[in-house]
């Protein structure tokens, strides 16, 4: 999943950062409204952790122009403020769900998984095709009975396929679920980890490719 973390205390963002992708996230880090607001403008994030108290646009602000931009993005929202009265109201400004802080990261991580299983058109707890199933949340992936030994980014990428549910996925649009704004547009990452994920899958082959058009899991 795609992920961007809004946090201005930057010891903290650059950690959340680095311990999510160890999760298998492909994550972006800002460190005020401004720029969130820019990174949202290019790219569509599956959530949004998004620090309430922003300097230059207040986290409520962001909060705002994210709801009403109706990307589908989720937004989970941190704050330092504990009470009661600061959850409700953050929640009124169309926040998904709220954290207090300090929060222990594991929480992070369910709470970032539950989220990013609640797109516009929700989908199943358990991804299948044929074969093969995906549980997102404990992070396995078998076929036909078999446990997958895949990558952070194998897993991503056949995550991504599953949920498209036949669909056509661009090798750009791989891209940008999958890894972060640091991936070069012109590398060739997608090509090789779908090459790995295929031979990891084994015959007869589940990863379709359409030639110059991108790559489903399903009937060709």
């Amino acid at each position: 999943m795609r992920v961007l973390v809004v946090e201005d205390f930057e010891i903290l963002a650059r950690t959340l950062g680095t311990g999510l992708r160890r999760e298998g996230m492909a994550v972006d880090v800002v460190l005020d409204g401004p720029d969130a607001l820019e990174h949202l403008a290019v790219t569509r994030y599956d959530v949004v952790v998004l620090d309430r108290d922003l300097p230059g646009v207040h986290g409520d602000e962001v909060c705002r122009q994210i709801v009403a931009g109706d990307s589908g993005s989720r937004v989970l929202m941190l704050t330092a403020a504990a009470a009661v009265g600061q959850r409700v109201a953050g929640l009124g400004l169309g926040a998904d769900d709220y954290l207090p802080k300090p929060f222990d990261f594991a929480e992070l991580v369910a709470r970032i998984r539950a989220l990013a299983r609640r797109p516009a058109t929700a989908l199943p707890p358990i991804l299948t095709s044929g074969e093969v199933t995906l549980d997102p949340s404990l992070r396995v992936a078998t076929r036909g009975g078999r446990r997958l030994e895949l990558s952070a980014k194998e897993f991503a990428v056949l995550e991504c396929l599953l949920a498209a549910q036949g669909r056509l996925v661009p090798a750009e649009e791989l891209l940008e679920r999958v890894w972060d704004e640091a991936a070069d547009p012109f590398t060739t990452v997608v090509k090789t980890t779908i090459r790995r994920l295929r031979a990891k899958l084994g015959d007869p082959p589940v990863v379709h490719t359409v030639r110059e058009a991108g790559y489903r899991i399903g009937d060709v």
